[in-house]
């Protein structure tokens, strides 16, 4: 035992070791003396293992007694003694034990470098693991800041929406205070007017009977038309463009532009022509109350509508247009992008139409539908279409009318080669057949004709 002990606190095998991988580092550095003086080191040294081991193979033969350990010394021992003092075989077992040796040491540096990578890389899963947890608590306490500020905004825009119905409810309030105002301030005037009817009948007797003078409305009536069809003609030149600008850098097709452009100014007009028919309404049951002038009370409805035009909620009309808009079959939109985007065009649109209802007659846009017979007094061609088509294909721009008269003609585009179906009346009843383009036009020639 203490032999043992004194071997593996010399660490000689540890040395040998050592003295072999040196060796074989310097192996080819070193000249042949030197190799020779190394490799006899290693033998001593190796010796010198041998001898204690063998030293220790003989005190524990001791121990066992005179039979204890006679097996394995004739079946360990004795044989090997046998391999290593024969000529002809010792130099291969030696090799060969040298390179079981080697691979053994080979694959046990394999076997930690492998636990060495595993252990490295199962610390990066785990680095990445704990970044991974912590960008997604960063994430979820993006997301409910997000939440938060989503539920802020819908609580403003609660508020925003009680704020413009009270804003709507004081305006008819201010519109009924301005009427009775009107009222009173009238009452007001006749009482202190002179009351005897003597100076009445001969202040009339002196001075010239003269009628009422129009009212403000019918004054005006001549300089407010120039102005809404000059302005009319403006949008149409300006206003129209920058929409069909805005329009191209979201979709690419030209006639789809165009189509939405006029179906815009189609549905302002329709939106603003219903707001004044609401608009108005109110306006004469308020003023019916205490109407007594000498005007009618058709013309003091006038008069205050033209006085009071800022009233007009343009914002209702222009969310009236964009939803007829959404659900109109003939035009389409990039699902990411509103009708919004041309709602300048649209408020211009309708502040206008509103305007041109208050004239006497009124302004209208006239009415236009695909595959219609091209009429030269309302439109101009677009510089695309077939100058030899009769047929209207669709139309870029209405037309301005004052009831049947055309002030301001629109654009429309001719094509040829469009079906559509034409009604023919006859003594037998109503047929409906369908023709081609060039042969309805020739039928409504002849209908004309």
């Amino acid at each position: 035992m203490d032999s043992l002990r004194r071997l593996v606190c010399a660490e000689s095998c540890r040395a040998l070791q050592e003295k072999l991988e040196s060796w074989y580092r310097d192996y080819e550095i070193n000249s042949c003396d030197q190799n020779l003086n190394r490799c006899c080191e290693i033998i001593e040294l190796n010796s010198q293992i041998q001898g204690q081991l063998f030293t220790i193979l003989n005190e524990t033969s001791r121990e066992g007694g005179h039979y204890a350990g006679v097996e394995t010394i004739k079946t360990r021992l004795l044989p090997w003694l046998g391999t290593c003092f024969s000529c002809a075989t010792s130099g291969r077992h030696f090799e060969d034990s040298l390179s079981l040796t080697h691979d053994s040491v080979e694959k046990e540096r394999q076997l930690r470098e492998l636990a060495s990578n595993q252990t490295f890389q199962l610390q990066e899963l785990q680095e990445e693991l704990t970044s991974t947890r912590l960008q997604l608590s960063n994430v979820q306490q993006d997301l409910k800041t997000s939440r938060a500020q989503e539920e802020d905004a819908l609580r403003k825009l609660d508020c925003l929406n009680d704020y413009e119905q009270q804003i709507k409810i004081l305006r008819d309030e201010i519109t009924i205070l301005d009427a009775q105002n009107s009222v009173l301030q009238s009452r007001l005037a006749r009482s202190r007017s002179p009351s005897p009817r003597r100076s009445e009948i001969k202040s009339s007797s002196l001075l010239p009977s003269r009628s009422c003078s129009p009212g403000r409305a019918r004054r005006t009536n001549t300089s407010r038309r120039a102005c809404l069809i000059t302005r009319f003609g403006d949008i149409y030149a300006q206003e129209r463009l920058d929409a069909e600008t805005l329009l191209r850098t979201y979709i690419s097709d030209m006639e789809m532009v165009q189509r939405i452009i006029y179906i815009a100014a189609v549905e302002s007009f329709s939106a603003a022509k219903m707001a004044y028919r609401q608009f108005k309404i109110r306006v004469r049951d308020t003023l019916s109350l205490g109407h007594s002038g000498p005007e009618s009370l058709e013309d003091t409805v006038l008069d205050y509508i033209v006085r009071h035009e800022d009233l007009y909620d343009v914002q209702a009309s222009v969310n009236e247009v964009i939803r007829s808009m959404n659900i109109n079959p003939k035009i389409s939109f990039p699902p990411e992008i509103d009708f919004i985007v041309i709602s300048t065009l649209i408020r211009e649109l309708c502040c206008v139409a509103f305007s041109m209802q208050t004239l006497i007659p009124p302004l209208d846009i006239a009415f236009g539908t695909d595959g219609e017979l091209f009429s030269e007094t309302k439109y101009y061609r677009s510089f695309d279409s077939d100058f030899t088509a009769l047929l209207v294909a669709y139309h870029v721009w209405p037309a301005l009318m004052e009831k049947d008269v055309v002030i301001l003609k629109g654009e429309a585009v001719t094509r040829r080669g469009a079906l559509r179906f034409v009604k023919l009346f006859s003594c037998s009843g109503l047929a409906e057949v369908e023709v081609a383009a060039e042969a309805e036009a020739a039928a409504v020639a002849l209908v004309l004709f």
